[in-house]
C-alpha cells in the first residue's frame, strides 16, 4: 500500500485528517479498464438482435411447431388421410369437450333445422373428426397434416436448389468476370424470360404431375434471383483488400470463394432462403389449385383448396382451414426472412 506524501498536498486538503482518506488498491486502474460485455462474434451478435424482434421469434415458434407436427404425423396421424368411407361424407368438425359450440360439435343446419350429422351417419361416439370430413369420407385434420408435409418438403426443395445453383453459379460468374460473366448473365436474361406456368405445361408433356414435375419447373427459372444476388455482392467483394492479399499469397479461386468470399455473403444467401421458401410453397398451391400440381390421392395445401372452393357456399371449412393454414406459413417466413435480414445487417439501429 503506498503512503500519502503530505508535502505534495495543498494546504486546504492537508487540513483533512489522515484516516479519512480511503487507499485504493493497485487492481483499480485494471477494474476500470476491464471491458464489462464479452465480445460476441458475427452469428453470436445476429442471434442477440434476432432476439429482440418479438415478431421474427413468434415466427420461429410457429414455424417450429408446423414443422414438428408435419414431421411426427408421418407415423402417428388421427386417420389414414387416403382412406375413404362414403357412409361419412361432408361431416362438420365434432371435438369432444366442446358440444355446446356449434360448429365444432358435428352439428349443421339443413333445410333450416339444427341436425347431427354425426347421429345420421351412426358415427360411434367414440370417433371424432376434429375438422371434419371431405366429400370422400376422409378425415380433413390427417390431409391438412398430409399436405402441410407435402408443401414444406417442396419449399424446402427449393430451397436447396437455390443454394446448389444459384449460389455455385453467381460466385463463378463473379469471380470469373469478362467475356464469362457476360455469357452467363445473357443466359440468365434467357431464362428470366421464361414464365414457370409455361415451363410446367411443358414439363407435364414429358412428366405425370406430382412433386417431381413441379421441383424441375423450379429448376429452371426459381435460382435466377440467387444467382444475381450472389454475383453482385462476389464483385463488390472480390476487389477488396483481404481478396487481394489472398491472391497475392497464391490462393486458388476455388479457396478464395470458400473461404473469404461465401463466409462474408452467407448473411445475405440466407436471408433470400427464406423469402424463396413462401414463394415456393406459394407456386406450389398454385399450380396445385388449378390442377397442374399434384394428383389424388397425395394432397397439399394447393390440392386442398381445389377440393375445397368448390364447397365453399355450403361447407366452408374445406376452404378455410387450409387457407388459413398457407397463410400461416407463408407470413411467418417473411417475418423471419425481415428479421433475419434485420439482424445480418450491423447497420441497423436496435
Amino acid at each position: 500500500m503506498e503512503t500519502i506524501d503530505l508535502k505534495n498536498v495543498p494546504e486546504k486538503i492537508r487540513e483533512i485528517p489522515e484516516t479519512e482518506f480511503q487507499h485504493l488498491d493497485a487492481s483499480t486502474s485494471q477494474e476500470r479498464e476491464r471491458i464489462a460485455t464479452p465480445s460476441l462474434s458475427f452469428l453470436q451478435d445476429s442471434w442477440r438482435r434476432l432476439k429482440k424482434n418479438k415478431a421474427a421469434v413468434v415466427s420461429i415458434g410457429f414455424l417450429a411447431v408446423i414443422l414438428f407436427i408435419s414431421v411426427i404425423t408421418i407415423w402417428v396421424s388421427p386417420h389414414d388421410p387416403t382412406q375413404q368411407n362414403v357412409s361419412y361424407i361432408n361431416l362438420p368438425p365434432r371435438i369432444p369437450g366442446l358440444e355446446g359450440i356449434n360448429g365444432l360439435n358435428g352439428k349443421a343446419t339443413v333445410a333450416g333445422q339444427v341436425v347431427d350429422k354425426y347421429a345420421q351417419a351412426k358415427v360411434p361416439d367414440d370417433l371424432n373428426f376434429y375438422l371434419g370430413t371431405d366429400g370422400l369420407g376422409r378425415d380433413v385434420l390427417s390431409r391438412l397434416f398430409m399436405g402441410t408435409r407435402v408443401s414444406l418438403l417442396i419449399a424446402f426443395i427449393a430451397a436447396i436448389l437455390d443454394i446448389t445453383f444459384g449460389v455455385t453459379y453467381g460466385l463463378i460468374s463473379g469471380l470469373l468476370g469478362g467475356r464469362v460473366d457476360t455469357v452467363m448473365q445473357r443466359i440468365l436474361e434467357v431464362l428470366s424470360g421464361i414464365p414457370n406456368l409455361v415451363v410446367m405445361i411443358l414439363m407435364l408433356t414429358v412428366l405425370d404431375p406430382g412433386i417431381l414435375s413441379i421441383v424441375l419447373a423450379m429448376v429452371v427459372t426459381n435460382w435466377i434471383s440467387m444467382a444475381r444476388i450472389v454475383r453482385a455482392q462476389t464483385l463488390k467483394l472480390k476487389d477488396q483488400e483481404f481478396v487481394l492479399a489472398a491472391q497475392t499469397l497464391g490462393e486458388s479461386r476455388l479457396k478464395i470463394a470458400l473461404k473469404h468470399i461465401l463466409p462474408n455473403i452467407s448473411s445475405v444467401i440466407i436471408v433470400q432462403m427464406m423469402f424463396s421458401i413462401p414463394s415456393a410453397i406459394f407456386f406450389e398451391a398454385f399450380l396445385s389449385f388449378i390442377g397442374l400440381g399434384l394428383r389424388p390421392p397425395m394432397a397439399s395445401l394447393g390440392t386442398l383448396l381445389n377440393e375445397g372452393y368448390k364447397t365453399f357456399r355450403f361447407l366452408p371449412y374445406l376452404m378455410w382451414i387450409p387457407a388459413a393454414t398457407l397463410s400461416i406459413i407463408m407470413i411467418c417466413f417473411n417475418l423471419l426472412a425481415d428479421g433475419l435480414r434485420d439482424a445480418f445487417d450491423p447497420k441497423m439501429k436496435e
